[in-house]
């Protein structure tokens, strides 16, 4: 059977190279809908190749510009912001959504292609991160499996393939440790965008860059683990790896450690969650390991003072509640004012935990509390943002 595909987020890094997989396996797969933001150049050309049914963009301003590029010969429906994006993600033909919308649309989108039936490919953080609590138990009624796509998540799912759940022992994250893992502290407080941005493996959105060079990507991972594998924070580690050549371990109890590891390239992981339970073989230039080539890898624990995020992270899931939802929001807050010059790059942990420290522990019950706690600790940030800048000494 021909799977049909809703990508949220084409015209970003996994989108596209969802579309590049998808390319090389037509025999496998067809795109029913996408969803993308604002860059109606990239969307145009993935909309002309792949003739989906449903097409959607981030404002209702962008439909008729998007439908005049595409000309009176397409045929596809296009709709707008986040219900469009619902709509995108839940039609009847789709059977597989690949979740790499970045914010609130693509975390409800994803929900409610859950509850639709939709298996779901999950890159984008803020869904588990979120709403976590809600999204897998949503998922667990239906019985649909969270196949991950970030490259660390991918590899605990496939090293679990070696024992059950029952039998691990611990998780280990690996991190390249980003552009800073070998800078003297007492530089960092001169950190710039320019700088922060350059990362030495990986090439992302300016978010998750900084959030790698902070290391608030691998807390937030820690809380994406804990939803997707079950286990305490006490459980989930991090190593430093700069060669970026195991991507995660997972330690059984009987210490036996299994490790996944591939060159640094994001179609393996997108091959494997949309040909799961399968292996076929991936199709492109330079994506053999050549262990030979590789040298010598190195494996180091995160300093705690280089990286408080990581302890952030930990504080917010063993909270819980609305903790993990706000430590996201202050954080995509506190990148931006860094990336705007409104905030030293050392200022990101502090706007982060002051928000952390005015949050209520406080259950959920429904996705719009989640939404509601996450628009309120963006509010909070900006405050904290604005008192920090105002202050002579940046604090």
């Amino acid at each position: 059977m021909v799977k049909g595909l809703c990508i949220l987020g084409s015209t970003g890094s996994i989108g596209q190279n969802t579309l590049r997989v998808v390319r090389s396996l037509p025999e496998r797969f067809r795109i029913v809908s996408l969803a993308a933001g604002k860059n109606l150049d990239v969307l145009t050309e993935q909309v002309r190749e792949f003739r989906p049914q449903i097409v959607s963009v981030a404002t209702r301003d962008l439909v008729e510009p998007l439908r005049a590029r595409l000309g009176p010969q397409s045929s596809a429906k296009i709709v707008a912001e986040a219900a469009g994006t619902v709509e995108a993600a839940t039609h009847p033909d789709v059977h597989f959504v690949v979740s790499a919308a970045h914010g609130v649309t693509g975390v409800r989108a994803t929900y409610e292609a859950i509850r639709s039936g939709k298996h779901i490919g999950l890159a984008n953080k803020e869904t588990l991160v979120v709403a976590g609590e809600l999204v897998t138990r949503a998922a667990r009624e239906r019985g649909i499996e969270l196949l991950p796509i970030d490259s660390e998540h991918s590899a605990l799912h496939q090293c679990l393939r070696a024992g059950g759940r029952a039998e691990v022992r611990r998780l280990i994250l690996t991190a390249s440790g980003g552009p800073f893992r070998l800078t003297p502290l007492a530089e960092m407080a001169q950190v710039t965008p320019e700088r922060a941005l350059q990362h030495p493996i990986w090439r992302m959105g300016s978010r998750i860059t900084i959030d790698s060079a902070t290391m608030m990507n691998k807390g937030l991972e820690i809380i994406e683990a804990h939803w997707l594998f079950g286990l305490p924070s006490a459980r989930i580690d991090v190593l430093i790896h700069p060669e970026s050549v195991v991507h995660s371990m997972i330690e059984f109890l009987d210490g036996t450690v299994m490790a996944q590891l591939s060159v640094a390239d994001m179609r393996l992981p997108i091959q494997y969650a949309l040909t799961y339970p399968e292996r076929v073989e991936l199709h492109g230039d330079g994506l053999n390991l050549n262990l030979a080539a590789a040298g010598a890898l190195h494996f180091d624990p995160p300093e705690q003072e280089r990286f408080p995020c990581l302890e952030l992270a930990r504080f917010a899931l063993d909270g819980g509640g609305a903790l993990p939802c706000v430590l996201n929001a202050a954080d995509e807050v506190a990148v931006e004012a860094f990336l705007g010059g409104k905030l030293p790059y050392l200022g990101i942990p502090r706007v982060i935990e002051g928000v952390l420290a005015k949050t209520p522990r406080a259950g959920f019950t429904c996705l719009d509390d989640f939404l509601a706690s996450d628009a309120e600790a963006r509010r909070r940030a900006r405050e904290v943002v604005a008192a920090m800048s105002s202050s002579p000494s940046g604090t």
